[in-house]
């Protein structure tokens, strides 16, 4: 389907945009991390979980220090696979997020349970990371050994991905502390984080697909094309009961073009009759880039 307005971003504002989610997401994790996860020695896993695990163990170092010693072996490791752009991006994401953890370390910590640590530190968790991956980096550790499995398993979500990975540190966490609470206060970081991310990945990038039995199909067709901008694919259809054949329009469009999408058939052919649903993850010309999939 052809979009005949879209627009390509520049290669400078598209870097720049991934490099602001990349700040940003880097910058919410670590809040989240040292206001609600560390006071109660709980984490969401990854190699800042096992950072805070080894300051545990050996009394020395901060966590962001062992977290960017911690994943210089797994970006060598990652490089080839994984590509320039993503690396080098991880790459800042990794010192970001290393420099944002010891920097709100400063930072006065709320008095909270920890029960409500683990949610709303499992939540910013969820919302910096999934930013993170919305720039195409990662901030390093398991988010790579996460990016590496979807190459593979292509079907499973990146949150599904994370969670895996992040139940061996999580298994460590209760063996380290010797105090099964905070390994199953670990879970249920682990749980909110992987739903937020992938509520942030994949929940804001449903549009809606339209399938439009009219007699006027040229009309609308031309309707759809002049007013809303999206192409539209003809379906050789069949009457159930009159056996007539039928022209069915295909089209999408995102969400906020429904409204008008009904407005523009209706105006067009008021007996066409209209079937509206949601289609996950739109990927062509007109809207998400095969390359962006996530």
């Amino acid at each position: 389907m052809k979009n005949h307005t879209l627009t390509q971003r520049s290669p400078l504002l598209q870097l720049l945009r991934d490099y602001a989610l990349i700040t940003l997401g880097c910058a919410v994790f670590a809040l989240g991390f040292d206001l609600f996860m560390e006071p109660h020695s709980i984490n969401v896993g990854g190699v800042s979980g096992l950072a805070m695990l080894i300051v545990e163990i050996t009394g020395v170092g901060t966590v962001g220090l062992f977290t960017a010693l911690l994943n210089v072996p797994l970006f060598l490791a990652g490089f080839k696979v994984l590509g320039r752009r993503f690396f080098f991006g991880s790459l800042f994401g990794m010192l970001a997020s290393s420099l944002f953890l010891d920097l709100f370390s400063f930072v006065p910590t709320p008095a909270t349970e920890t029960l409500l640590g683990a949610l709303f530190g499992g939540a910013m968790s969820g919302v910096g990371i999934g930013l993170v991956f919305m720039g195409h980096a990662s901030t390093g550790g398991t988010d790579v050994i996460a990016r590496l499995l979807k190459r593979k398993f292509r079907d499973l979500k990146m949150g599904r991905l994370m969670l895996m990975v992040d139940l061996v540190v999580v298994t460590l966490t209760g063996i380290v502390f010797k105090d099964l609470s905070k390994a199953l206060y670990s879970v249920v970081i682990l749980f909110v984080s992987s739903e937020v991310m992938d509520a942030i990945l994949y929940g804001l990038d449903y549009s809606t697909v339209a399938l439009i039995i009219t007699e006027r199909a040229d009309t609308v067709y031309a309707a759809i094309d002049r007013q809303i901008h999206r192409g539209v694919t003809f379906l050789n259809g069949r009457g159930g009961y009159t056996g007539a054949p039928k022209t069915v329009v295909m089209t999408a469009v995102s969400r906020n073009q429904v409204s008008e999408l009904k407005q523009v058939v209706q105006a067009a052919d008021p007996a066409a009759f209209m079937i509206l649903q949601e289609a996950h993850q739109v990927l062509g010309e007109g809207f998400k880039d095969y390359a962006d999939e996530i």
